[in-house]
């Protein structure tokens, strides 16, 4: 069981005096080619975040799947500063501040394994305070630029994501993909990166974001009050953001959401803060953030063409 940490990391786009390298390519070596469309890629938890291990420029090392960022991101730590930048012409925000005058390059070619995609964004920021406060070799980030692309299923009972390849409109490439039955779904709104839900606390409407990223929940402290009366506090912790800005918090638990007449939740932990800053990390204004709570009772498959999450069930243990 991880532990909890006084310490909450969520990757939000946050870049602070960011360039941009050229990359030709990506190897994941644990990976599982089941063919031309379709990899399985095993993942450890550090702390609560999903960590899978890929080769970047001959260096291998962690990244962090996180649906909440929007780019590629390279960790400054282990790549050399040789390349040419482009500032980016809006601001790129994160949990505790704004950042701005971000920098970017756009990259000809990235390849997972053997999965080539063209055009696409590679940030590099310095993200050595996560590297220490986890104790962790951290090489990236992996965000919705190279994950739109596929079909991902992100499954905390067997600690492995599937990627595969998606047409235009979301269809499976790979039509012999899962050997698990799909029980349910959901719709979701796509938000420029983001995956936004819709759900129900105390006969409330609420819209909340998905980030795998996020290590536990959060509720905005705006919410109405009938939802927060469903949020029993219990203690107060430090949460820091990717610019490595602390905030004190109210950590406790979130009662009774629901997200259709058949999925719901019991308590999940949440921590209580102010997400004004949201609307420009994720591009809409939310009531809260799903995270390593949610997946953690959910197997979950995320769909970005079609707009839609489906859902595995757990094998139920024999006693």
């Amino acid at each position: 069981m991880p532990r909890i940490t006084l310490t909450i990391f969520i990757f939000c786009m946050c870049y602070a005096n960011g360039f941009a390298d050229n990359i030709n390519n990506i190897v994941f070596p644990k990976a599982e080619i089941l063919n031309k469309y379709t990899a399985r890629i095993p993942f450890k938890l550090i702390d609560h975040l999903i960590v899978v291990e890929a080769e970047v420029l001959n260096k291998k090392g962690n990244f962090i799947i996180d649906t909440g960022s929007q780019n590629l991101v390279l960790n400054k730590v282990h790549f050399p500063l040789q390349y040419t930048l482009n500032k980016k012409n809006n601001k790129t925000s994160g949990v505790i501040r704004i950042i701005d005058d971000p920098l970017e390059k756009k990259l000809s070619e990235f390849k997972l394994q053997n999965f080539s995609l063209k055009d696409q964004n590679s940030d590099i920021i310095d993200l050595s305070h996560i590297e220490k406060t986890k104790k962790m070799n951290l090489l990236g980030i992996i965000g919705y630029s190279i994950l739109k692309e596929y079909e991902v299923f992100i499954d905390l009972h067997l600690n492995q994501i599937t990627l595969t390849k998606t047409d235009k409109q979301g269809n499976k490439l790979d039509s012999k993909v899962y050997l698990e039955k799909i029980v349910d779904s959901i719709d979701f709104k796509l938000k420029k990166h983001t995956i936004v839900i819709n759900g129900v606390v105390n006969n409330q409407k609420v819209k909340l974001g998905l980030d795998t990223a996020a290590e536990f929940n959060q509720i905005n402290k705006s919410v109405n009050k009938k939802v927060l009366k469903q949020f029993f506090p219990k203690k107060r912790i430090n949460l820091v953001g990717a610019s490595n800005k602390k905030i004190e918090v109210m950590a406790g638990n979130l009662f009774n959401l629901k997200l259709s007449e058949t999925i719901y939740f019991g308590p999940m932990k949440t921590v209580l803060t102010n997400l004004s800053k949201m609307y420009e990390v994720y591009g809409t204004s939310l009531d809260g953030v799903l995270g390593y709570e949610f997946f953690k009772y959910k197997r979950t498959i995320i769909n970005y063409q079609k707009e839609k999450l489906y859902f595995i069930d757990y094998p139920r243990i024999r006693q």
